[in-house]
């Protein structure tokens, strides 16, 4: 059945690296036997220019009948005194398709073991997934200011952290099945529940380790010793600080994916980035991250887990070779970069 994938370049660098994802994926689709169609709509900065809107009707009626959707960047400086943002575009459609569970893988590559701020003895074999609780939570409840006190509810019911825990889960089983849940229960009445429905949801996974660990605690652990985590699971505040904390250990933003998934629907995958407005339209673009979140779609939308080994083995081959763009210290041109991960296939 050919399958359908909608594409939303957005701003800045985002048609650059869309286009060079979409290469590494017609290229790795013969050797899989993938049947796939792509739609590109507009959306972000783009549709606003075209269309009025970050989230035209049309870009979001083809999200909602996609089976997955890429998007690359949006956003600008030329929007961040506008009435309508690009970022409103993007937190409505994750609204409309119900994405609550963000899934940021954080690998260390051999080649660029170099660029992290830890030490190498620290940063080696690092491989772990930071899985964020997303529609929940302090962000979306009451808030109320006033000049003398301020008030934000932070709110959750059993479901909501159920599911969540429950991805991190299923995630854990195909890994390393170890579960690091984190709360802040020696305070909060939410990470009581949040610590009490963990250990519900451990008892249908049987195979798989489940630790509790404070959120400060966590913090601190991520950086001395990063290589014991296997899937982190949390809410959406803790999630929001300890998902950016994890991106700085490869040193690069340019060679991290993410996924957001929801009950039902498509997911979205997209790099952890922005849009680089300062090298737009100069080919100059990292475009690894892009390349890697349609390796995640492949796994996780997909279960075409060869086409996503595939396409990660040669991202790892083409930094190995010294293939490098300058955001990493080398050279290469982004096209020169894609047509090196081709190669690699």
């Amino acid at each position: 059945m050919t399958k359908k994938i909608v594409t939303l370049a957005g701003d800045g660098i985002g048609p650059e690296i869309m286009a060079a994802g979409l290469e590494v994926l017609a290229a790795v689709a013969p050797k899989i036997n993938f049947d796939y169609q792509v739609e590109a709509k507009d959306f972000g900065g783009a549709a606003i220019d075209r269309q009025g809107h970050p989230l035209p009707e049309a870009t979001l009626e083809a999200a909602q009948a996609a089976d997955a959707i890429l998007l690359a960047a949006i956003g600008g400086p030329q929007y961040n005194d506008a009435a309508v943002r690009p970022e409103q575009g993007l937190l409505a459609l994750r609204k409309a398709l119900g994405l609550f569970a963000n899934i940021r893988p954080v690998q260390i590559f051999p080649a660029l073991q170099h660029l992290s701020p830890l030490k190498s003895e620290i940063i080696a074999g690092v491989d772990f997934v930071v899985v964020r609780e997303l529609t929940g939570g302090i962000y979306f409840g009451e808030h109320t200011l006033n000049a003398r006190d301020a008030r934000d509810i932070n709110a959750y019911t059993y479901e909501e952290i159920d599911r969540i825990i429950r991805v991190a889960f299923e995630l854990a089983r195909d890994r390393g099945k170890k579960v690091t849940s984190v709360d802040k229960q020696n305070v909060l009445a939410t990470s009581k529940l949040w610590r009490l429905v963990a250990e519900e949801v451990a008892k249908d996974y049987p195979d798989v380790i489940l630790e509790h660990a404070l959120v400060d605690s966590l913090a601190m652990k991520m950086i001395t010793n990063p290589s014991d985590f296997d899937v982190i699971v949390t809410e959406n505040l803790f999630g929001d600080i300890l998902s950016d904390e994890s991106s700085v250990l490869p040193g690069t933003l340019g060679v991290m994916p993410s996924a957001s998934h929801a009950d039902n629907g498509p997911s979205l995958y997209e790099p952890i980035h922005g849009s680089a407005p300062d090298i737009a339209g100069l080919g100059i673009a990292n475009p690894i991250s892009m390349i890697l979140s349609v390796a995640m779609m492949l796994r996780e939308s997909f279960g075409e887990i060869a086409g996503a080994q595939y396409i990660e083995h040669a991202v790892d081959k083409t930094l190995r070779d010294g293939v490098l763009t300058k955001d990493l210290g080398g050279q290469a041109s982004l096209s020169e970069m894609t047509a090196a991960i081709i190669a690699n296939l």
